[in-house]
Parts: C-alpha cells; sequence; structure tokens
C-alpha cells in the first residue's frame, strides 16, 4: 500500500516509516520543516519528504493518511482529508495492525529510561540469536537504525504514554498489546495533556489490561505509583526488579552481580554509569527472560552494549575542553545525568547548559525543582527563550552558580567566557539546541 505520513520527522512516526518501507510498501511523508536527523534517514530510504502540510498533497493519493500526534485540527492537509472523506488512522494503530499483529511484543514504558531500556532489550535478543525487530525513540548504537521488522518473532517497542492522536487521546502504548511489559518508573510529566499523576496511573493500567495472563509484567519495585496501578487490577505473572525480592544488583553500577530472589545469576560489567542504568539493566534481563533467555546470558549480552546516541554523548574535545550531549529534559532526568557525569569526571568541574523545551518545561510546571536537578553541576546556563515563565526567577536559590540568555548566542557567550581547561560542559535538550555543540567545539578550538 501507498502511506502519506503526517509529521514524518519525529523520531516514532519515522521509525514506522522505516519498518513501512522495510516491509515493502511505498512511503512518502510531511512535516513542517523537514529536519535532520530524521529526515537524512528517511531520504537514505528512499523516502519522498514534502515540506509542509499543503492541501495540495491530497493530489498523492496515497491508500492511507497516517497521522501523527504533531497534528491537530486546522492543520490545512488534515481539513482536507477530513473534508474528502478519505481514510487515515494514527500511527500508533497502523503499526499494530501491520507490524505487531501476531508478534510477540515486549513493551518497555515509564518516565524515564524508556529509549536506553528498550535498545537493551533489543540487544539482549539480538546478542542471543533472536533477530528481533524493534522500534526506538533514538538511535541504538549497537545496531544504527531507530527501527527494524527483525525475522524473529519478537518485537521490542518503546511505549510512550504520550497521546496517540488528535481524534485519539489515549496513550500510544494502549494499541500495543505487549505480551511482556516493562513499568520502568512512573511520576508526573506531559502537564500538557495529563491533569494530575492519577490521570497517568489510569493510562499505565490500561496498558495493564491488555496484558493477557500468560504475559508478564516487568515492575520497578521501588515506586509507589507503580503499585497504586497494580492495586487497580492485575492479571498477569508480576516479576519485579530494584527491591528484595525479584532482580537486583550488588555492587557498582558498572561492574555488578545480577540477584535473582538473592541468588546470583549473572555479572555486568560495561562502560555505562549510573544507578538508572543498572536498573534499566535489571528491568531488560527479567523481559528477556520471559522469551527464554538466561539471565546469565543477558548480562553477557548487555557487557557489549553501548548506548544510545545523545545519553551522555561526549560530541568532542577541543581547547582542553569536553562536550557532551544529553536528552534529559525532564528534573528527574537532569539530575541523574548530571550526577552520573558527576561519578564519572570526579571533583573536575561540570558546566550544565539546558533549554526547558518540552511541553510540560516550557509550562513551567516543574520550574521549582530545577535547582535540585542541576545540584551537582558548578555552573549551569538556561537558555530561556521562548519561555512564559521567568527562569532567572526559578534558577534564583542557585545564586551566582545559574546564568540566563534568551538566545543560544547569550548562552554560548556565557559558557565561553565562564569555560577553563579540564572542565565539562554537559548540553541537556529533547531538541536539537540550536547546533550548539558544535559551535562550542568551535569556539573553543579556535580561542
Amino acid at each position: 500500500m501507498h502511506l502519506h505520513i503526517l509529521g514524518i520527522c519525529g523520531t516514532f512516526m519515522g521509525g514506522l516509516a522505516a519498518l513501512a518501507r522495510e516491509a515493502g510498501h511505498r512511503v512518502t511523508g510531511c512535516d513542517a520543516g523537514v529536519y535532520p536527523p530524521m529526515s537524512e534517514q528517511l531520504r537514505e530510504l528512499g523516502i519522498e519528504l514534502i515540506e509542509g502540510y499543503g492541501a495540495d498533497q491530497l493530489a498523492l493519493q496515497p491508500d492511507v493518511w497516517v497521522v501523527g500526534n504533531v497534528v491537530s485540527r486546522g492543520n490545512p492537509l488534515m481539513e482536507a482529508v477530513l473534508d474528502a472523506g478519505l481514510r487515515y488512522m494514527s500511527g500508533p494503530q497502523w503499526l499494530a495492525e501491520h507490524v505487531l499483529h501476531g508478534r510477540h511484543v515486549l513493551a518497555v514504558a515509564g518516565t524515564h529510561g524508556k529509549t536506553t531500556t528498550t535498545s537493551m532489550l533489543a540487544w539482549i535478543l539480538e546478542a542471543t540469536g533472536r533477530q528481533p525487530g524493534f522500534l526506538v525513540g533514538g538511535v541504538p548504537q549497537n545496531f544504527g537504525v531507530s527501527a527494524r521488522l527483525g525475522s524473529g518473532p519478537a518485537f521490542v517497542i518503546e511505549a510512550d504514554e504520550y497521546d496517540t492522536a488528535f481524534f485519539d487521546k489515549r496513550s500510544k502504548f494502549v494499541h500495543y498489546r505487549p505480551r511482556t511489559a516493562v513499568l520502568n518508573n512512573l511520576e508526573f510529566d506531559h502537564a500538557d495533556i495529563f491533569d494530575d499523576l492519577a490521570a497517568i496511573e489510569r493510562q499505565f493500567h490500561h496498558l495493564v489490561r491488555t496484558v493477557p495472563s500468560s504475559g508478564r509484567l516487568v515492575v520497578n519495585a521501588r515506586e509507589a505509583p507503580l503499585q497504586r496501578v497494580l492495586d487497580k487490577g492485575c492479571w498477569s505473572e508480576v516479576v519485579r526488579f530494584g527491591g528484595a525480592e525479584g532482580f537486583e544488583a550488588r555492587g557498582e553500577p558498572h561492574d555488578f552481580e545480577v540477584l535473582r530472589n538473592g541468588q546470583a545469576v549473572g555479572h555486568v560489567r560495561w562502560e555505562l554509569l549510573g544507578e538508572h542504568n543498572q536498573l534499566n539493566a535489571l528491568a531488560a534481563i527479567a523481559a528477556a527472560e520471559h522469551l527464554g533467555v538466561a539471565p546469565q546470558a543477558a548480562a553477557e549480552a548487555l557487557g557489549a552494549f553501548r548506548n544510545v546516541r545523545r545519553r551522555l554523548e561526549v560530541r568532542g574535545t577541543a581547547g582542553g575542553v569536553t562536550v557532551y550531549d544529553d536528552f534529559a529534559h525532564h528534573p528527574t532526568a537532569i539530575r541523574t545525568t548530571v550526577d552520573g557525569l558527576r561519578r564519572r569526571v570526579g571533583k573536575a568541574r561540570i558546566l550544565a547548559v539546558f533549554e526547558p523545551r518540552s511541553n510540560t518545561m516550557k509550562l513551567g510546571t516543574m520550574k521549582a525543582q530545577l535547582p535540585w536537578a542541576l545540584e551537582a553541576a558548578d555552573l549551569t546556563f538556561c537558555h530561556s527563550g521562548g519561555l512564559s515563565w521567568d527562569a532567572a526567577q526559578a534558577l534564583a536559590p542557585m545564586g551566582a552558580k545559574a546564568q540566563v540568555a534568551d538566545s543560544i548566542d547569550g548562552v554560548i557567550a556565557q559558557v565561553l567566557a565562564a569555560v577553563r581547561p579540564g572542565d565539562h560542559v554537559l548540553c541537556m535538550s529533547n531538541g536539537s539546541f540550536g547546533g550548539i555543540h558544535g559551535r562550542l567545539l568551535e569556539a573553543l578550538a579556535a580561542r
């Protein structure tokens, strides 16, 4: 069939496009500002991309219009599709019907760590010969692509709680019908669509309702909100991690024993840092076990795991300064990332550079948590352009450790005035951040 995808440059829709192309379908797509890296990946696959949402795209006459959740009523192409009575569906629905049906779906849900844990799980299955399909909201370095069909029965998918489309306000993950579901953690996020934590817990319970009785729920034992989700009703096997019951870790995050009900069942030695990644590993090992992968084999596979791009990724070193790129944008993720870098660099100075870019952060819902999130950094620089709240006021408890600028040029100037050889500059955003990493490296090299 011919699919035309509205909002094709998002990580999920771009991954869906790659899967459809691999399955032999003709794929075209459009977006407002066709942008890399997804635009480059898609063009390499031979997918025609159109800039903007002009109604003249009706002339393409695809078999189905696949609508991303970036599209809302008033979009000229969507209005034309509706007026013409043409066939349309959401990305998650198309994926469920044409890719996931008949597969053993392993879905990884949670506020944090979805992309990394999904990548770990896909790698464990790959390394143990199971040739899984996967769709990840990032680029796992072990694979070099964000999605593939795979020839085995397993399909690993990052299961997002964000809504599906303007006409389907359920969370995306309700469409996936997993046999194995990881509930990694849960806290308030997406303030633009959820009123409170209870509303997100309700969506997580909708996911739990879709897991069969022969299925498995892999649940973080440390998360009270996840226990509340299970208390609403649970019909599947529950395997916990992070507590005394089920899977736990003993040792340092980069070198630890894996225990199952107190018995050693494997050993992980790898390059990743941070307790959060240790927990992600336990979740992936517990999920892979449901497919018959022995924990020891899963732990060995993780020794060769390379993290997803944009997860404390070193972008370069210039003038004795190392510049990192990280996707962190929620206060908890920012704190975890800064703490992880602190463990790596010891007493060296960390300059945290971030932009509150997600819809939740733009609303200012979590601004009071930012000083806590950035506590382990020596200096902080915030890009405040486009915010409706006062970033300087929110960061005031940090005193002279925090600076704010309303342009990326301004942030770069502030960083260059403060940075010195031996420093580590950590740039955090869920967008491209105006190419700040490369611009900083160029300016440092020219000094």
